[in-house]
């Protein structure tokens, strides 16, 4: 062993060698329990930064622990590699994005090999090589057998600058989330997946993920929107045409005062059409299509409406309600068409009151009564007013009571909706899994056969500075022949959303290398559900939503025996620095490459896992990195001392003599018993490594504080080899050249994970303190256990409190075992 660190030959080495060995290889073992540990795979960006290091170096310890722990570990790495910014990269740099896309990932994953990360790299895949994307598009085919998988004309946000569909999450205040363009409505036949068929289950099931963070159920719950109301048909005055509207509230309906329809409603044009209305209408509609949803809903964007000319027949009491269009109601939510109660809706109020609508109080609260002119909608329960038959009913009942007259009228029935909104899966762009979708002229859709998956993404296409999808223009990939009759076709050109490629890797991880099969099923049956998801909160709706919802899909088809992917999920937070989370606009990006340059793999890891809980944001310090590289170096230093002098003591129980023995020993115990718990219990590696470095505190004590000659090798050896053992998750390479300095014939990584000894952990003397009248006057200490006479006894002999009691009467003595003696006295 050499005296000096040099993590630049040693971690090299360690990782060549793990890898010459197949370390982490890893198969099915029904002798063992599995683990499945899993961090959510990373675009193939080019580069590492600082959040994928604390991701990977969480996910890392895990896997390693559990290892130790004797469980047959399965840790995978892929890489989501489709999507846009491989376009962008080969339209300005004129990189295909198959190179662009491929170099990435050769650099990411030496860079991943440089962290001594302990992935089974025989499992590696990659969405967008076509032995994958094969399986996505068969599960494509799997979708749209079991009628999950459907297209139609949409109304969908478009940005112009990326000529793609965009999600409604993917619209951030109005605009594009990558470009920032300003986004519009835009009308395309697009395929869908059938998620709300699911959302029952979605939301029911989130109950049994006792594993996951309660933050991110509430964001799946809130996204999923379950209403429970009416469905209420108002009819047209004057036609035969129905609207119906959902509400929550049916128990307002009395105080209906208008109604509005989404700009978008097939209705608007016919209500209006020859009318003096049609004109204004019309350019109202045309001007909502300039803003996205999430722009026309948003609670501060200020409520703009047009009266279209026309009224509905309220079914309860049989009054004339003026129909308006408005900017704040959308065709795809709902109905379309929402009905106006503005004394008891704040946004119907403040509609209501700026086009000076009537407003119409319908509940009364229990106690007092609401002003004739009212300054804000009164929202709360109450009892019925103002409501025919009803009135005087509590309202929670009259809900109940006016479903059921609705119902036993024919003018509505009791109805349960959904926020959530089926997946829009269509992109228009290139680089992505092509749909396996044939469009004939004579046989309409037809999909394509499975045993001619998968359709290729054509190589050498033309990008376009607009942004349009060079699948457009590339006849030889668009022009084939129906699979049905033989006759001409046409393909498919819209590529799926990235996140049905990222909707199943977890499953592909089983059994990468299956050719007949996307999994196989005895192997999903073995490794799922993943122990362990690991990743960022953001990925809380839609990545987390969309596997919930394959997962499920996939169980119901009869291919996976397990409803839900993730049993754990840990959402870790972000890398800051000065504040901010690094961004090279900020110019406050720290490169993992030249940390690990700098200070090694190790420094790198341990700082990230030592700054703060996984949980919590994480603020980067150049400080804290030196500290770290310091510890590793004590560490070292440390062991290099005693390794040839603690040679020959192997896995013997040390005989404990002296107090300083047994201090060394019990912190030894108590240090194995707080990092597992610490690794076990909470992922609270911050205090887990606080815990060791304690331990190594104490070693360098015992050293200092104990002649050379006189010092336990037998003990030294065993807290040696338990302190790189506990350290080697953390810390793989260093503690891989510590142990075979120690002695050790195998990898650190395959030892045991050591057990703690409860009786290592009593303390054989304790401080007590000693007061006078409740005042502090001394401290010293005494064996554990004493009873009170004898404590009096050692206690009033101390020449320090014998000189404070003396001319005094000690009233009584207060003694609470092996912590406080208080001694009560009064002057003679």
């Amino acid at each position: 062993m050499k005296e000096k660190y040099n993590f630049k030959e040693i971690e090299p080495k360690w990782q060549r060698h793990w890898e010459a060995i197949d370390l982490y290889k890893v198969t099915e073992d029904k002798d063992k329990p599995k683990y499945y540990c899993l961090e959510m795979f990373p675009y193939p960006s080019g580069n590492l930064h600082m959040g994928h290091v604390r991701n990977y170096s969480i996910g890392d310890v895990i896997a390693r622990y559990k290892r130790m722990q004797g469980y047959n570990v399965l840790h995978p790495m892929g890489w989501d590699a489709f999507g846009l910014p491989a376009e962008n990269a080969a339209i300005h740099n004129g990189i295909p994005p198959s190179e662009w896309t491929w170099s990435n990932i050769a650099n990411m994953r030496r860079q991943l090999h440089s962290m001594g990360i302990s992935y089974d790299w025989d499992r590696e895949v990659a969405t967008c090589h076509p032995n994958y994307y094969r399986w996505t598009q068969w599960l494509f085919l799997q979708m749209y057998k079991h009628g999950l998988a459907y297209r139609k004309k949409a109304a969908v946000n478009w940005c112009p600058s990326c000529a793609t569909v965009l999600a409604n999450e993917q619209v951030v205040d109005g605009s594009c989330e990558r470009c920032s363009t300003t986004v519009v409505r835009k009308d395309l036949e697009q395929w869908f997946f059938r998620i709300t068929d699911y959302a029952d289950r979605l939301l029911e099931d989130l109950k049994e993920l006792s594993g996951w963070p309660e933050k991110v159920k509430i964001m799946q719950e809130n996204w999923i929107g379950k209403s429970t109301g009416a469905e209420v048909i108002f009819q047209v005055e004057g036609s035969g045409e129905e609207i119906p509207v959902f509400t929550t509230r049916p128990d307002t309906l009395y105080g209906v005062s208008y109604m509005v329809l989404a700009p978008e409603h097939p209705l608007v044009e016919k209500l209006t059409a020859g009318t003096e209305y049609a004109r204004s209408v019309n350019e109202f509609v045309e001007s909502a299509r300039y803003l996205s949803a999430l722009d026309r809903t948003a609670s501060e964007k200020e409520k703009e409406g047009l009266f279209t000319g026309a009224y509905a027949i309220n079914p309860v009491n049989n009054e004339r309600v003026p129909i308006w269009i408005a900017n704040y109601v959308l065709m795809e939510y709902g109905t379309g068409a929402v009905m106006g109660v503005p004394a008891h809706d704040e946004r119907d109020f403040e509609f209501a009151t700026k086009y000076n609508l009537p407003i119409k109080v319908v509940i009364q609260p229990t106690e007092g009564n609401l002003e004739e002119n009212l300054k804000e909608a009164y929202v709360e329960d109450g009892v019925m007013v103002n409501s025919g038959p009803f009135s005087g009913l509590p309202n929670r009942e009259g809900i109940k009571k006016i479903i059921e007259y609705l119902e036993n009228n024919g003018k509505g029935k009791a109805r349960v909706t959904y926020r959530l909104r089926d997946w829009l899966i269509s992109r228009q762009r290139y680089w992505g899994a092509p749909i396996p979708m044939v469009y004939c002229d004579k046989c309409g859709l037809v999909p394509v056969p499975e045993d001619e998956l998968p359709v290729i993404l054509p190589e050498g296409v033309e990008f376009k500075p607009t942004g349009e999808s060079p699948l457009l223009s590339c006849p030889e990939f668009v022009n084939t022949n129906c699979p049905k009759c033989g006759g001409p076709a046409r393909r498919e050109t819209d590529t799926m959303d990235t996140f049905v490629c990222s909707s199943w890797y977890f499953l592909r991880y089983t059994s990468p290398d299956s050719k007949e099969e996307a999994f196989k099923r005895e192997k999903v049956d073995y490794w799922m559900n993943v122990d362990q998801y690991i990743g960022g909160v953001e990925h809380a709706i839609l990545h987390l939503m969309y596997a919930r919802f394959f997962t499920k899909a996939l169980a119901d088809f009869g291919l996976v025996g397990v409803q839900e992917p993730f049993q754990n999920l840990l959402t870790q937070g972000m890398v800051l620095k000065e504040g901010s989370k690094m961004s090279k606009s900020k110019g406050n990006v720290v490169s993992p490459e030249e940390i690990i340059d700098q200070y090694g793999a190790d420094t790198a890891r341990l700082f990230i896992l030592f700054a703060a809980p996984p949980e919590r944001d994480l603020e980067w310090s150049d400080q804290g990195v030196e500290g770290c590289y310091r510890f590793l170096n004590r560490v070292w230093r440390l062991t290099y001392f005693y390794a040839d002098k603690v040679k020959g003591y192997n896995n013997q129980q040390p005989k404990i003599g002296n107090n300083k023995e047994q201090e060394l020993w019990r912190l030894l115990h108590n240090t194995i018993k707080r990092v597992t718990e610490d690794i076990e219990q909470r992922f609270n590696f911050n205090t887990a490594i606080s815990a060791i470095m304690e331990l190594v505190n104490g070693c360098y004590h015992y050293k200092d504080a104990v002649p050379e000659e006189d010092q336990n090798y037998e003990l030294i050896a065993e807290v040696l080899r338990k302190l790189v053992t506990i350290l080697a998750p953390f810390a793989p390479h260093i503690t891989e050249e510590l142990w075979q300095s120690l002695g050790g014939s195998q990898s650190v990584h395959l030892e045991e994970w050591p057990k703690y000894d409860e009786k290592a952990l009593v303390e054989q003397e304790v401080t007590l303190v000693v007061q006078i009248n409740g005042k502090l006057k001394d401290r010293l200490k005494v064996p554990v256990g004493l009873e009170k006479n004898e404590i009096e006894k050692i206690v009033l002999n101390r020449e320090k409190i014998s000189n404070l009691v003396n001319g005094q009467q000690v009233v009584k003595v207060i003694y609470v075992p092996d912590k406080l003696v208080n001694i009560v006295v009064k002057s003679s």
